[in-house]
């Protein structure tokens, strides 16, 4: 299990630093992906019915040339940590609930 937590601190301010500006909204993308597309399927299925606003699954290859699927939870969100953590720890345990992997967040830069 990854320290969701450091690793969200870091995110934010690196942002931060960055000049990103902190009194909007972001849309930050939370990432599942799995190599059993039935059960991504159920993690998207299960987001979905938690109100949150799910991306379709897409097939993905990775470097070495094995596939897997993904998809995204994208939520609207304040640059702050405590905000994306309870967002991080709902979906990290919906991923875990449904044997698939939760990849970690992203956001973009925003002036």
């Amino acid at each position: 299990m990854e320290n969701w937590r450091e690793i969200s601190e870091d995110i934010v301010t690196s942002l931060l630093e960055d000049g990103s500006d902190p009194e909007v909204l972001y849309e930050v993308e939370h990432h599942f992906v799995s190599e059993n597309f039935e059960k991504l399927e159920q993690a998207a299925l299960a987001a979905f019915k938690l109100g949150y606003d799910v991306e379709e699954p897409a097939e993905l290859e990775l470097e070495d040339g094995q596939k897997v699927w993904s998809f995204d939870v994208v939520v609207e969100a304040e640059l702050d940590v405590e905000v994306i953590m309870e967002d991080v720890d709902k979906l990290e345990a919906l991923a875990q609930q449904c044997d698939v992997e939760y990849d970690g967040w992203g956001t973009y830069f925003q002036e």
